[in-house]
């Protein structure tokens, strides 16, 4: 049995989304709950990329559970997803480098800075294919979440400010050392808001997309702003 949208379709039509095709690259402490309220939302073209394995200390901050330790992650979320939604995902056991092929909306969670930066360069800036990327950076009581189309020259050169190598990283992309189970959560759940709202946008609803949303929990604070 698949998804029933009924509680959400006066915010997300899922029949209205369609086959758009989203790619979420990592399934970390962000992109397993991502790749799992995507599903939820009754989203079906998903496909998924990663090419770690489930280990003990993932557990305690990602989607998986104890009896998933030691298989791969991309295996181990396409089964937690066909339980939970009765979805099927496409996964892909295989690093991200820029030279495979994704689809209108792409989540970028890699491990690194440098990785982003290589997808970016050599997948999605002015590909055209792409109209949504969400990028997402962690730390263990802070966040940030980007929203940028990587085909208009403004959205790029916002975007590209805020990038830094990984020595100097304050805050991390998702393979930091401390990582918050609860943050990644609220970092995933406004990822996928953003989503939401994208596509309201595209449908004519009067909406306007924050382009960068940084989060503190300690103290509790929201900022955003629009490139």
């Amino acid at each position: 049995m698949m998804i029933d949208p009924l509680r959400h379709l006066s915010v997300f039509k899922p029949h209205a989304f369609g086959r758009k095709r989203v790619d979420v690259i990592g399934c970390g402490a962000t992109g397993s709950k991502i790749i799992l309220d995507l599903a939820k939302l009754g989203i079906e073209n998903i496909h998924v990329w990663d090419f770690d394995t489930v280990e003990e200390h993932n557990v305690a901050n990602q989607a998986f559970g104890n009896p998933d330790i030691g298989k791969k992650k991309v295996e181990a979320m396409k089964d937690l997803v066909k339980k939970a939604t009765g979805t099927e995902i496409t996964i892909h056991d295989e690093r991200v480098d820029g030279s495979q092929e994704l689809g209108e909306v792409v989540f970028m969670l890699t491990d690194t800075m440098a990785s982003r930066k290589e997808i970016w360069d050599r997948a999605l800036k002015f590909k055209l294919k792409t109209n949504l990327l969400i990028e997402t950076r962690m730390g263990a009581d802070n966040g940030r979440i980007y929203s940028v189309n990587p085909n208009k020259p403004g959205h790029i050169k916002e975007w590209e400010a805020t990038l830094y190598s990984d020595d100097e990283a304050e805050v991390s992309a998702c393979g930091a050392s401390t990582s918050v189970g609860p943050t990644a959560e609220i970092i995933a759940g406004l990822a996928v808001w953003q989503l939401i709202r994208w596509f309201a946008i595209e449908q004519g609803g009067d909406d306007s997309l924050d382009n960068e949303v940084i989060f503190s929990l300690r103290p509790t604070m929201f900022l955003s702003r629009k490139f």
